[in-house]
């Protein structure tokens, strides 16, 4: 447990501004507790500056006296990285949440880092714009979290992970001072990118203030549809015929297991399988249609070539919005299904996507090696090869929880055996910087902690975090 010197509260306190900061129990108590329930924190103090410059005085207080701190968004991150398990102060940038600008014509949107993703995505659809990036917690994750943690979603396929929306940062370093990087240029080639050291860094090497963000034309519509394929083998090859047949028009491919949309349908309301005939492998598939160019014709001719050949058993378009969002909500509710029906390991990795079918095939094998119980539930981005892989014990919950290390172990060495990764979306955190060690070379452990040790030479940016202990 750190202790905070009553003399450093009260310079922390007065920087920050009657408002700008809490040590009312009820107030802090939200902040404290991850999402899923594995990580419980604890805090002397909650500051809540509102500007950049109340972030920048903060630090500088908290360098000068090597006062720890841990910088939170919106507090929906799955790895711990966002809480202060050793009493460390809290920095939320909730009350930093203004849009700065915004520009049709530049396709660019300016956000501080507390703006709640939803309404950065409103605020481009305002000037008929799109901000890509889609998530279930996007009605509560922030911008600086999402870049902190570069979260990626459902559109990857199409518009790329975090780092590839953002053009320009404004970052408050450990010391005080402030990167000012809001150019927002497409073309700058005048040194190293600086702002890619800070995206999903999870806060360890600055806190990120705001964002000048990568907007699109607004799709004229989507068409959508839910396919049973006939193997998960087959799903990468369906994928490029879809994208070849829609030029490159496909947003999202989502792959589910019928065993994970039982789930859905036990436990969440109002939601229906549209193919409950099929007992195997489906697909939520989503093309993106410009003004130009209606894809809707295009895919049912390809998914129907498809079905011809075998690949695919079965599809369902979605005839309206209301439809659109029925498809969806199956996919998106998963995770909270997985929950709701008791204790998951949940593993976020990512492999080549051609190796998809090898991974789900070894890593079968391995969790039943490690519980024999162990059943498998996922689910996840074809297209960008992300697979999140959910393991339960159906009716075993005591040994599921008591082999979770285990688990973890199995699926992450399966994944690197073909070249995965351990973390695709979500991070290291507190949950998986002990087994980075095991998976990057000793080469890149030294530059990352050379690069903390540059940036943050006193540790106090989220320490414990990320990189191996």
């Amino acid at each position: 447990m750190t202790l905070l010197d009553p003399r450093v509260a009260e310079r922390l306190k007065d920087a920050a501004g009657p408002r700008g900061w809490s040590e009312d129990s009820a107030e802090i108590a939200p902040h404290l507790v991850e999402m899923r329930g594995r990580w419980k924190g604890q805090t002397p103090l909650l500051l809540k500056p509102s500007t950049t410059d109340e972030v920048s005085r903060l630090l500088a207080i908290c360098n000068e006296t090597r006062t720890r701190v841990v910088p939170q968004g919106g507090n929906t991150g799955l790895v711990g990285a966002q809480i202060p398990t050793k009493g460390e102060v809290l920095l939320t940038l909730a009350r930093m949440n203004r849009i700065r600008g915004i520009s049709a014509q530049e396709n660019t949107l300016t956000a501080e880092a507390g703006v709640v993703l939803k309404n950065a995505q409103a605020a481009a659809d305002n000037v008929q714009r799109l901000f890509p990036l889609s998530l279930g917690a996007e009605g509560s994750c922030t911008i600086g979290g999402n870049i902190s943690t570069n979260a990626g979603g459902v559109n990857v396929l199409r518009y790329g992970m975090m780092r590839d929306l953002v053009l320009g940062l404004e970052i408050v370093l450990a010391d005080g001072r402030v990167l000012e990087m809001l150019r927002g240029l497409k073309k700058d080639n005048t040194g190293y990118d600086l702002k890619q050291l800070f995206i999903g860094a999870e806060g360890t090497l600055g806190i990120v203030t705001a964002a000048m963000l990568r907007l699109f034309p607004r799709p004229a519509g989507y068409a959508t549809a839910v396919a049973a394929i006939s193997s998960v083998e087959v799903a990468v090859g369906l994928l490029n015929r879809l994208q070849a047949a829609t030029g490159s028009q496909v947003t999202a491919f989502e792959l589910m297991k019928r065993e994970s949309l039982d789930l859905v349908l036990k436990h969440i309301a109002d939601t229906a399988n549209p193919l409950p005939q099929h007992r195997g492998w489906t697909v939520l598939i989503e093309v993106s249609n410009p003004e130009a160019f209606d894809a809707t014709e295009a895919l049912q001719e390809a998914l129907a070539r498809a079905m011809e050949e075998g690949l695919v058993a079965d599809a369902v378009f979605a005839k309206s919005e209301r439809d659109r969002a029925a498809f969806w909500r199956l996919r998106e509710t998963l995770p909270e299904a997985h929950r709701l029906d008791g204790p998951t390991v949940a593993n976020d990795i990512s492999i080549p996507v051609t190796r998809i079918p090898n991974f789900l095939a070894a890593a079968d094998a391995a969790i039943r090696s490690a519980l024999p119980s162990a059943r498998s539930f996922p689910f996840g981005h074809v297209g960008d090869g992300n697979l999140h892989y959910a393991v339960k014990a159906p009716g075993d919950d005591a040994a599921i929880n008591a082999a979770r290390t285990a688990i973890e172990d199995v699926v992450q060495d399966e994944a690197a055996k073909l070249n995965g990764s351990i973390s695709a979306e979500h991070g290291l955190g507190i949950s998986k910087n002990e087994a980075i060690a095991r998976y990057k070379s000793a080469a890149e452990i030294e530059l990352m902690r050379a690069l903390k040790r540059t940036l943050d030479p006193n540790n106090i940016l989220n320490p414990g975090k990320l990189l191996p202990p």
